[in-house]
């Protein structure tokens, strides 16, 4: 009896790799969209009638995995068997990666390998759920070989199914696994040319459509510049165009935006001969024309070799300090320098030839820590590229955030620094270093507790919470760091006071921020309260003060009890001007002792219809 017939005799549907096959034949020259295919409505197997999921009971993750981990014991004798446990568990989508989770914990004897793997084998040909299927994946993740590449690829064509199957590819082909991660999550229209000469594996269209490459970072994430460079073989690539300036630079930027700490970590530190591709980026510079661009990315790729993502490599003695060296050298001759001046003449330019200036030396200065040795490096990234400002922290040479945390950068040193956050007492205090991009009750964040004993500084109890679901195991213990405490507070009261890495409207913002910190009245006397004083990320050249305001008895509107409970926040703009930021900051300071700021300055946040009973312009989305 036939695979076919076995489904029908059980009343099957048919298998989601024949079904997959059957899309990737209907698309247009092969390719398959962005976002890959959508899994079949017959994928999720129905729950039994009397199953806690069934009744919307559901179960907590525990006791699911729990069920799970007892369906695959034993190993079930073929796909349909496995098909069956999981229907009997009314198992739900949100349970794929459990049963992917499962899998990847599943003991294995060696002698069983085989059979585990002729399973696998069966789970993704004939398959018809998305857990039996998920389950195959995640067994040919251990134990797949390179006959299971084209399988592997074609059943990662559904966008559910793409994790499982390009981690089952990274261990046989990253090529493979590249191209099949970006067919599916790329789908703008710039990358699209790009992902069809991958798919087809058209090298001299490869190389054409890499030099055309202008996407914004916003489409390029850290993920999507990994997989480019190993779909690509960006190494090999620019080995068989050695003097191709273009492709340099393009590989340059790739290797930024895989380092950005705004991503994870693993983007860089995966990414397959990305030293060997660090090599021939700044091995060949000198191919580079000086230029605003060129300058910003090599700044860019010394920032992280210095103190980001970059650190954290395997490098061979002496290797990165000489790329380091070699970057340096480059940026200080005369040619590159006189490129970044010219460029600061033209307005539109200027932010980022001020940037290269203020931070041009920055990541030259410190070669190695001895052990035992906290150093904060406060760094300004590429304003083209909307870059954070980080107080990074290093320990024994190494960055925490980025070693410990990966989702997200360090915190700004105006909050670190702010409060004496960092300084040390003997009792304890715990601090934040970091934040999840997407929020800390989304993804996390990291803490440290703070506290001096007797000569020394103590770092300990490190915390990631992450989101509040049970389906996430406890991290492992992280060991605690000691500090000799003079040097400690010597490396804190140097960042403390070292601004040279800050920009005109930076410093108005935090001269403002401290004129508010020690004068609330300026504030309190028009009913409002302070919220945060920086600059803003598109627009670095203008400080921002926020602030709320609560309507109350005193409020210029108390005769409209119908307005509804809740306070506004309020933006205010201030450009540079070209006086210094001091005098900025004292005319801001003295007009709110003039002026009520809710005049000139517009509604953010809060209520809308607060707004609209209290008069003010709702703001408007661009």
């Amino acid at each position: 009896m036939s695979a076919q017939d076995e489904r029908d005799a059980l009343g099957l549907p048919p298998a989601l790799y024949e079904h997959a096959l059957r899309l990737l034949g209907e698309s247009p020259d092969g390719v398959p969209p962005g976002n890959g295919y959508r899994l079949p409505p017959s994928s999720a197997p129905h729950s039994p009638p009397h199953s806690p999921q069934a009744s919307g009971d559901p179960l907590p993750h525990r006791e699911v995995r729990s069920a799970i981990e007892a369906a695959l014991d034993p190993l079930p004798v073929d796909a349909a068997d496995l098909h069956r446990r999981f229907v009997r568990l009314g198992l739900q989508d949100r349970h794929r990666h459990l049963v992917r989770a499962v899998v990847a914990d599943l003991p294995l004897a060696t002698g069983r390998w085989d059979a585990a793997r002729a399973l696998a084998r069966q789970l993704i040909r004939t398959g018809t759920s998305s857990f039996t299927v998920t389950a195959g994946l995640a067994l040919l993740a251990r134990l797949g070989e390179a006959e299971d590449i084209p399988d592997l690829s074609v059943l990662g064509l559904f966008r559910e199914l793409n994790g499982p199957a390009v981690q089952a590819l990274d261990a046989l082909d990253r090529r493979a696994a590249a191209v099949l991660w970006l067919a599916v999550n790329t789908y703008h229209a710039e990358l699209r040319p790009l992902v069809r000469a991958l798919w087809a594996d058209d090298r001299k269209s490869v190389h054409t459509e890499l030099l055309a490459l202008t996407a914004p970072p916003h489409l390029v994430s850290g993920a999507t510049a990994r997989r480019i460079a190993e779909a690509s073989r960006l190494p090999a690539l620019l080995d068989r165009h050695p003097a191709v300036a273009g492709l340099l630079a393009q590989a340059g930027r790739l290797l930024v935006r895989m380092g950005s700490s705004r991503d994870d970590p693993a983007n860089l530190l995966d990414c397959q001969d990305v030293q060997g591709l660090y090599e021939r980026v700044v091995g060949r510079t000198g191919l580079l024309p000086p230029g605003l661009d060129h300058a910003a990315t090599l700044l860019s790729l010394a920032q992280d070799l210095s103190s980001g993502t970059g650190v954290l490599l395997d490098w061979p003695p002496g290797q990165r300090t000489a790329l380091l060296d070699a970057l340096g050298r480059l940026l200080a001759t005369p040619r590159w320098t006189a490129a970044v001046d010219r460029a600061a003449r033209h307005p539109e330019q200027r932010p980022r030839a001020n940037w290269l200036r203020r931070s041009g030396r920055q990541p030259f200065r410190h070669r190695a820590d001895p052990p035992g040795r906290l150093r904060i490096e406060v760094v300004t990234g590429d304003p083209a590229e909307r870059a954070l400002v980080e107080a990074r922290i290093l320990v024994d040479g190494r960055p925490i955030v980025p070693a410990l945390f990966g989702r997200g950068a360090a915190d700004d040193p105006e909050y670190l620094f702010g409060d004496d956050r960092l300084r040390a007492e003997p009792e304890p205090r715990e601090v934040r270093l970091a934040e999840a991009g997407c929020t800390e009750g989304c993804c996390g964040a990291l803490y440290v507790t703070i506290r001096r004993d007797g000569d020394q500084v103590v770092w300990e109890n490190w915390r990631r919470p992450w989101s509040t679901s049970d389906s996430r195991e406890p991290d492992p213990a992280l060991p605690a760091h000691h500090f000799d405490a003079a040097a400690y507070d010597a490396e804190l009261a140097r960042a403390e006071a070292d601004h040279s890495w800050s920009w005109p409207a930076r410093t108005v913002a935090r001269l403002i921020r401290a004129g508010l910190d020690e004068q609330p009245e300026l504030l309190g006397r028009w009913g409002a309260g302070p919220g945060w004083v920086t600059t803003d990320i598109n627009n670095p050249d203008t400080a921002v003060v926020t602030f709320w305001y609560s309507p109350g008895p005193a409020s210029d509107r108390p005769e409209r009890p119908e307005r509804p409970a809740g306070r506004l926040q309020f933006r205010w703009i201030i450009p540079d001007d070209g006086t210094p930021p001091e005098t900025q900051a004292a005319a801001a300071l003295h007009r709110l002792t003039e002026e009520d700021p809710k005049t000139y300055s517009q509604v953010c946040g809060g209520p809308r219809q607060l707004a609209q009973n209290l008069g003010y312009p709702w703001p408007t989305r661009t």
